[in-house]
């Protein structure tokens, strides 16, 4: 995976300040470029949308720890630590697609 203008190019700073990798090296940005990517494929897939990478906080701060997690190999538990959270974005996106509804709703009646 590569590409300086894709998303996991935009996230790779925040990954690596969470994580405090401080130095430069093409094979270390690689490696969390493709951690990236596994990343934001297992929260969108978890979402049933593509999640706001661009934004702070939500899905951008799970693919934070994803990387975390998937760095010290300790992927099996993510899922458990972070349930919460991920049902939390599952709630706020169907409770945003509900108000959209309703409010298409509305306006077309008028």
């Amino acid at each position: 995976m590569s590409g300086s203008d894709s998303v996991p190019a935009l996230l790779l700073p925040y990954v690596k300040a969470q994580l405090g990798v401080t130095w430069d090296d093409a094979a270390t940005d690689e490696r969390y470029l493709d951690l990236i990517a596994d990343g934001m494929s297992y929260i969108d897939n978890k979402l049933g949308v593509p999640g706001d990478y661009h934004s702070p906080g939500g899905a951008r701060e799970l693919v934070k720890e994803y990387v975390r997690y998937a760095r010290d190999a300790a992927l099996d538990v993510f899922e458990t630590n972070y349930t919460a959270r991920i049902l939390a974005l599952q709630n706020d996106r169907r409770v945003s697609e509900y108000a959209n509804q309703v409010e298409s709703s509305v306006s077309g009646e008028g």
